[in-house]
């Protein structure tokens, strides 16, 4: 090729890089990089999820536990007969 095709070639996709980077890819890139870009609707509602699905295992654990205390505490009382 000749060079004046490619210096042609350069400045052109130059140009087109710096419109594309200067419009709203550019900027959601930006906002991405600085961490200010809007969280995604889809993982909102599923971190919401989680929370809700953590908070009954939570529950749930601590239900166990307590029942786990009652045992032991009744296997420990004295007069306590199981035969």
């Amino acid at each position: 090729m000749n060079n004046d095709v490619i210096v042609i070639l350069a400045i052109v996709l130059a140009v087109m890089a710096v419109k594309l980077f200067r419009g709203p890819l550019g900027n959601a890139l930006a906002d991405r990089l600085r961490g200010s870009a809007p969280p995604d609707p889809g993982v909102l509602e599923e971190l919401e999820a989680m929370k809700g699905r953590l908070a009954e295992v939570e529950e749930r654990l601590d239900f166990a536990e307590r029942m786990l205390a009652k045992s032991e505490q009744a296997e420990r009382l004295p007069g306590r007969s199981d035969a």
